[in-house]
């Protein structure tokens, strides 16, 4: 018997309030963090060997983020119907990210500079040692130029088979506009392909339900592991570091969401679920494909968000950018170096080239340092020891303003080029669309072709945007 036929007499009572709070997705992971920190606060030993539950997780959503970029990547651009407008798009983005990153490195530049928590440490050099030290961070880095051939990917099909976000987006876009070129011939294609970002996010959507499990392991190996007692000795490094990003979300990043008419903080209302992830997991790239669906749905066409985004975890790490910049300078003061205004500058200039291509996961910023610090010498590597320990307390606020760096720099690349509906994301910000957990529920505006002044473009019909609903727009699968 269904609720509606319910016998005469009865009243099916509504789910309790605690009921409906325990099924959100951010309550079950903000539960899984708080749990975490719990048992590996009281049980260390049992925390640290929860590791696998977080590795498990990120793993699973590892596995399907190529191929969520590449389908809605290759079917944004196939039928946006024009090349330039990509490479308009692409090149907005880039600028907006150098910018961006540049204006956190000066930010935590001068942080570090007038609060200099590392004075008074008087650390002897010839005391410290990289044994301990991952391998990553004592192993040489790559050139530039090697940097730049390592977005080329062996094969077509290696790139979606490997872990780089770098040679799935060249390979995303370079298919996508040769089945714009191919007309008739592609437009199958391009269809299937549709069908299919349908199928892998709807599997996104089952993994995602792992997150709380996935959130208690990490943070119960994080304490468990490190402990807390880790940070009483660098707390002053730890809190201005945490309080810098802060600042920098809440100033920098919600100047530019002014700027364009939104505000920031109904966005991460909106986008809650997805920082409290990166809050357990430590790592940014596990929200990646759900961040997609919710700026489709916030609306942002399809080739802005497939490019602009992906794009963003390697060339916009915000929070990276604060830390390296925090964390060079800290180790020169307990070291005793007097670093000139020059000298940090110099540095800052080879953090520009470091911090790009460090993804999203975790630990990529702590590595980004040790390049930058082998590429300068004024500070030995050996000196990365001293916040070894502490490095994975920071590295969720490096995550966290990073995911809301990309996700501010999407809808902002969007409204330049005058593809965000900005009806529909005041509507949803606001709460009056939520984000639905089905592709049936959810819709996107179209992706638009290069505007003219005096044309439309190519079978659009002209609509009223105050009178215009969401039943005459694409569906997009998301994630819930």
């Amino acid at each position: 018997m269904s609720r509606n036929d319910a016998a005469p007499g009865t009243v099916n009572a509504p789910p309790s309030r605690l009921r409906r709070l325990l099924s959100l997705l951010y309550v079950q992971c903000l539960i899984g963090v708080l749990a975490g920190a719990a048992v590996g606060w009281l049980w260390p030993s049992f925390g640290a060997d929860l590791k696998p539950l977080g590795d498990g997780f990120i793993a699973l959503v590892r596995m399907m983020i190529a191929p969520v970029i590449f389908c809605t990547v290759v079917h944004g651009i196939a039928s946006m119907g024009n090349a330039r407008a990509v490479g308009r798009v692409s090149l907005k983005a880039l600028i907006y990210f150098e910018v961006l990153t540049t204006v956190a490195m000066v930010i935590g530049l001068v942080v570090v500079n007038v609060v200099q928590p590392g004075s008074g440490l008087h650390v002897d050099p010839s005391t410290l040692s990289t044994k301990g030290l991952p391998p990553e961070a004592t192993a040489s880095h790559d050139s530039v130029a090697a940097f730049v051939l390592s977005t080329i990917p062996d094969t077509l099909l290696s790139a979606l088979t490997g872990h780089e976000i770098l040679p799935v987006l060249l390979v995303s876009v370079l298919f996508g506009f040769g089945l714009n070129a191919a007309g008739e011939a592609g437009a199958g294609i391009t269809q299937g392909i549709e069908k299919l970002s349908k199928i892998l996010f709807t599997l996104i959507r089952w993994i995602m339900r792992l997150a709380p499990i996935g959130a208690f392991g990490s943070m119960a190996f994080t304490i468990g592991n490190y402990g807390l007692d880790t940070l009483r000795h660098l707390f002053l490094l730890v809190g201005s570091f945490w309080l810098t990003a802060l600042f920098f979300v809440l100033v920098v990043l919600g100047a530019v969401m002014r700027f364009n008419g939104l505000r920031l903080l109904p966005f991460l209302r909106y986008i809650k679920e997805e920082l409290l992830i990166v809050l357990g997991t430590s790592s940014s790239e596990p929200v990646l494909p759900r961040l997609m669906a919710k700026l489709q749905h916030a609306g942002a066409s399809k080739p802005v968000v497939g490019i602009t985004l992906p794009a963003g975890y390697s060339f916009n790490l915000d929070g990276t950018a604060i830390y390296l910049t925090m964390g060079s300078v800290f180790l020169a003061q307990a070291l005793g170096i007097d670093l000139s205004l020059t000298q940090q500058l110099s540095m800052l200039a080879i953090m520009l080239l470091t911090s790009k291509g460090a993804a999203g996961v975790t630990g990529s910023g702590f590595i980004a340092l040790a390049a930058t610090l082998s590429a300068v010498p004024h500070v030995p590597v050996a000196a990365l020891a001293l916040i070894f320990g502490i490095d994975r307390f920071m590295s969720e606020a490096r995550a966290l303003t990073s995911v809301v760096g990309n996700s501010v720099a999407t809808l902002a690349v969007a409204k330049w080029e005058g593809q965000l509906d900005e009806e529909r994301v005041k509507a949803v910000l606001s709460g009056a669309l939520p984000f639905t957990a089905g592709p049936e529920g959810d819709h996107t505006p179209e992706p638009q072709a290069e505007p003219t002044p005096d044309a439309k473009p190519d079978g659009v019909e002209e609509t009223d945007p105050k009178t215009a609903t969401g039943t005459d727009r694409e569906p997009v699968p998301v994630a819930g």
